[in-house]
């Protein structure tokens, strides 16, 4: 029984478990959303808050060790180095958001959407890709 357990589990084997949140927590890094069950959803939030905080608070080289054990992707690892640090500066917890999107077809599972929360960095990184469309617009009608 797991009376006072305040941790989330899955529900798998050890190993398949510990590599789907790895996966899991990758794929939010880098893509910075993510569409899985609200179990999945649950048990990888505190993990990627987890992450960014311990990289927030140690030095640049204790940080990427810690957050190598868990990341599966050189990337992802970078991305919280160089980015999410800046965008998460004042916000001391909550990173992620859950958005209900219904119910999985095959097994009737909760689904949910998994995504990382606007920070103060995005601004100049909506600016970016503004002008990158712009640019994309731009060629296609001279072509």
């Amino acid at each position: 029984m797991r009376h006072r357990n305040s941790s989330k589990r899955l529900e798998q084997k050890p190993g398949h478990s510990r590599m789907l949140q790895r996966n899991l927590v990758t794929s939010l890094l880098l893509y910075e959303h993510v569409r899985t069950t609200k179990k999945r959803a649950q048990v990888v939030a505190p993990l990627v808050d987890r992450l960014i905080a311990i990289a927030k608070r140690n030095t640049p080289q204790r940080a990427i060790r810690a957050i190598n054990r868990v990341v599966t992707d050189k990337n992802a690892s970078r991305k919280i180095m160089e980015v999410l640090i800046v965008r998460f500066a004042d916000r001391p917890s909550g990173m992620t958001r859950m958005t209900p999107l219904g119910s999985r077809r095959g097994d009737g599972a909760p689904v949910v959407e998994l995504a990382l929360v606007e920070g103060k960095g995005t601004e100049a990184g909506k600016q970016v890709n503004e002008k990158k469309l712009a640019v994309k617009k731009s060629r296609k009608s001279a072509a």
